[in-house]
């Protein structure tokens, strides 16, 4: 994320629904219009002007950690939607610096857990690389 987030681990609850005047984007929305969302997070690693999060969803709303970090002013890196235009990489990322390490859920059909994992993938360890040369 952009920025040097403060709190070591935070929740979010903050509704989001569609933007009121860009129909594309997602947005934090005033009670009773927008869905609960609810976003969990956890620094792992800090670095000069960024900040490297757990992220964990208790709803999945769209483009939930993208509206909920941008709207603490810590927009995902590479995000130019959400948080243009402070949302440059320092180096060329080809894509937002987010990525889901593991993913969890009951099979609708067959009610069983369905788990997914992905290592980080190249363009991101090669960001964390430089931000840790940096610092």
């Amino acid at each position: 994320m952009h920025g040097r987030v403060r709190a070591n681990e935070a929740v979010v609850d903050a509704p989001i629904g569609r933007h009121p005047t860009d129909r594309v984007k997602m947005a934090i929305r005033p009670a009773g219009r927008g869905k609960r969302a609810v976003t969990r997070y956890r620094v792992l690693e800090r670095f000069a002007d960024f900040t490297l999060l757990e992220v964990r969803l208790e709803t999945g709303r769209t483009h939930q950690i993208r509206v909920h970090l941008a709207s603490l002013g810590h927009p995902v890196v590479g995000d130019s939607v959400y948080g243009k235009p402070r949302t440059r990489s320092p180096i060329p990322l080809d894509g937002y610096a987010l990525h889901a390490t593991g993913l969890a859920f009951v099979h609708p059909a067959f009610r069983k857990m369905i788990e997914c994992a992905a290592p980080i993938p190249a363009r991101i360890e090669r960001l964390l690389l430089h931000l840790r040369d940096g610092r």
